[in-house]
C-alpha cells in the first residue's frame, strides 16, 4: 500500500506536534469529559512507515512534562490521581470496553500521546487535569495542559453486564513498552514488554518508549479492542498492533514491524519480565516468614521437535543468562504452577498471579530462548527476564516483521500429555543417620500426570538423569504416599567441588516410552 506524502506529514504532525492543535479547535463542554485534536487519516501501514521514518533520523526522546512537578509524584501522590470513569473513552457509548488514562508520575515521566479511530480517522485525545482527581493541593494541578501528562491506559471490562468501574482492568500499559494483563484467576503479576534490548549484557539495558497509542474499539462484548503503537528509542524504532481479546483470561494477537537504529547486542523479542524471590527449592534461613514469593517460578518450552521442557527458577548469587537453542520454536512462558495458599501464606495472593505463554505466529527460524535471572533481596524488584533471541546479529539498517500471541491464563494453554514437574526441593546429600558428606546436594523432583497414573500395577518409571559436571549418586524413584493417582518422585546426590554453576537434567521414562517433560535445573553449588 503507497503512502502519500501528505498523509505521511499529516500522520508524524499528529505524533510530534503535540501543542498544535491545542487552542481554538475543541468545542467547548460544560461537563468533564474527553476532547480531542482535530482528525487525520491513520493506518497500520502509514505508521509503519512512519516507524521507518524515524528511524532514519536521529533519536530525540519523547516530552516530559515538568520535570520538577513530575518527581514530586511519588507512588503515594501517584496513588491519589484518580482518573474520572465517567470520563473514559467509550464509558457511554462506542466500544464496548472502556478505557481511562493514567497520570505522569515520578517512575513514568514521559509523555505518551493519545488518539481514537473511527473509519480510518484519528484524533488526538487532550490532556486536561480535571480528568484526574486532583484536589487543590495536589502538586500535579500546577502542570500545564501540553505536553501531555497522559502516560499509559486500562482498559476495563464490558460496560455491558458488569460494573466495570469497580472491577480491576484486564489489560494496563504504563511506564516504557511494559503491559500486563489479567488472568483467569482474577490476578495481575508478571508483565510483558514491547522489545528487550541488551538484557544481562555487559552494555547499559535501554527502555524504548511506546510513544503513542491508537485506539479502535469492540463493536461488541467479546470481540478484541486494537491498539496501535509507536515505539521508539536511541537503538530502533517500531510498529505495533495489539488485538486485545478478553476470554476466560487475555489473549494478546501482537504483529510488529521493528527498525534498527543501531547495532544491538541481545535483541528479545516476546520478552516476559517476572519476579522471583524464593520458593521451597532453596531459601535463606529466616529471610522472610512466608515460605515462598514469586509471580513465577519456571520457565516452560515447548520447542520446534516437540519436547516439553520445565526449568525451575532461581535467585541466582550473580546474573546468570541461560540459552535455550532452538529452531522454530512453538512457544515458551513464565508460569506460575504452584497454586496452594497455603504454600505463601500471603494476602497479596501470588496463588492466584498469571501465568503467560508467547506462541510464535509464523516460523521465527533459528535462535534461542533466553532466561535472565538476576540476584535480588526483596520481592519489590523484577528479576526474570525471558524472551527470544533471533540467532542473526541484529545489525543497524535491519527490520523485523514478527506476529505472535501472549496467552494470559492460570496454565499453559497447549499443555504436554506427558507428567509434568510439581515441586523440585534441594536438601543436604548423604543418608540420614550418618555424617552428612561436604560438597553434596540432594534433589528431589515431583512428576504428576496420566501416563504415570496408568503404569501397570506393581512397575516403577526410571529416572533418567545426567548432569554438566559432578557426580549422581543414589538415584531413586518412588510413588509420592498421598494416594495420588500418577503421583511419583525421584532424588538423587550430587557431589561437585567449585562454585561453578551445574546443569541437571531428568525425565522419566517406562521402558523405551517417555513418561514426563524433561525437568532442567541450574544448580549453584555453596
Amino acid at each position: 500500500m503507497s503512502l502519500s506524502r501528505r498523509h505521511f506529514l499529516q500522520l508524524a504532525v499528529a505524533v510530534n506536534a503535540l501543542s498544535l492543535f491545542r487552542a481554538g479547535t475543541v468545542d467547548a463542554e460544560p461537563e468533564i469529559g474527553l476532547k480531542f485534536a482535530p482528525p487525520s487519516p491513520f493506518s497500520f501501514e502509514m505508521l509503519k512507515a512512519l516507524a521507518r521514518e524515524r528511524a532514519s533520523r536521529e533519536y530525540t526522546p519523547p516530552p516530559q512534562p515538568d520535570p520538577a512537578i513530575v518527581s514530586q509524584i511519588d507512588y503515594d501522590a501517584h496513588g491519589k490521581l484518580q482518573y474520572r470513569k465517567e470520563a473514559a473513552l467509550w464509558a457511554e457509548s462506542g466500544g464496548s470496553y472502556p478505557i481511562s488514562f493514567q497520570h505522569v508520575g515520578m517512575f513514568f515521566p514521559k509523555t505518551v500521546i493519545m488518539n481514537v479511530v473511527e473509519k480510518g480517522m484519528a484524533r488526538e485525545i487532550l490532556y486536561d487535569p480535571h480528568l484526574f482527581t486532583m484536589g487543590p493541593e495536589h502538586v500535579a494541578k500546577d502542570l500545564p495542559a501540553s505536553p501531555s501528562a497522559f502516560a499509559g491506559f486500562w482498559v476495563h471490562e464490558s460496560r455491558k453486564g458488569s460494573d466495570w468501574k469497580k472491577r480491576e482492568p484486564w489489560v494496563t500499559f504504563l511506564g516504557a513498552s511494559y503491559f500486563r494483563a489479567i488472568g483467569e484467576l482474577g490476578q495481575v503479576g508478571l508483565s510483558a514488554r514491547g522489545i528487550a534490548l541488551n538484557p544481562g549484557t555487559s552494555n547499559p539495558e535501554e527502555f524504548p518508549d511506546f510513544v503513542s497509542f491508537w485506539f479502535e474499539p469492540a463493536a461488541k462484548t467479546g470481540d478484541p479492542v486494537t491498539v496501535y503503537a509507536l515505539l521508539d528509542g536511541p537503538s530502533l524504532t517500531g510498529a505495533y498492533r495489539f488485538l486485545l481479546k478478553r476470554t476466560r483470561g487475555v489473549v494478546m494477537e501482537i504483529e510488529a514491524a521493528l527498525f534498527l537504529r543501531r547495532d544491538i547486542e541481545r535483541l528479545g523479542i516476546a520478552p516476559l519480565t517476572s519476579m522471583y524471590w524464593f520458593s521451597e527449592t532453596a531459601k535463606p534461613t529466616a529471610v522472610d516468614w512466608r515460605p515462598e514469593v514469586h509471580d513465577s517460578d519456571g520457565l516452560a518450552l515447548w520447542t520446534g521437535v516437540g519436547e516439553h521442557i520445565w526449568r525451575p527458577l532461581n535467585n541466582p548469587p550473580r546474573v546468570m543468562v541461560s540459552s535455550f537453542a532452538d529452531k522454530s520454536p512453538k512457544g515458551f512462558g513464565l508460569g506460575q504452577r504452584d497454586r496452594v495458599l497455603d504454600h505463601y501464606q500471603d494476602g497479596v495472593r501470588y496463588h492466584l498471579r498469571p501465568s503467560a505463554w508467547v506462541e510464535p505466529l509464523g516460523d521465527w527460524g533459528e535462535g534461542a530462548v533466553q532466561l535472565t535471572e538476576i540476584p535480588t533481596d526483596d520481592e519489590i524488584h523484577d528479576n526474570i527476564v525471558a524472551m527470544w533471541v533471533p540467532k542473526e546479529p541484529a545489525a543497524a539498517g535491519k527490520t523485523y516483521d514478527l506476529r505472535y500471541r501472549i496467552h494470559w491464563l492460570a496454565d499453559e494453554p497447549f499443555p504436554s500429555p506427558l507428567a509434568r514437574c510439581v515441586a523440585t526441593r534441594l536438601g543436604n546429600g548423604g543418608q540420614p543417620g550418618k555424617p552428612r558428606p561436604k560438597g553434596v546436594r540432594k534433589f528431589m523432583v515431583e512428576f504428576l500426570g496420566k501416563p504415570l497414573a496408568k503404569l501397570p500395577y506393581g512397575e516403577k518409571p526410571e529416572p533418567v538423569i545426567t548432569a554438566s559436571r559432578g557426580e549422581l549418586s543414589r538415584i531413586e524413584i518412588e510413588a509420592v504416599p498421598d494416594d495420588v493417582p500418577g503421583h511419583w518422585r525421584t532424588h538423587f546426590d550430587l557431589a561437585v567441588t567449585g562454585p561453578e554453576p551445574v546443569e541437571i537434567r531428568c525425565y522419566l521414562r517406562h521402558k523405551d516410552e517417555v513418561m514426563s517433560e524433561t525437568w532442567l535445573y541450574q544448580y549453584h553449588p555453596f
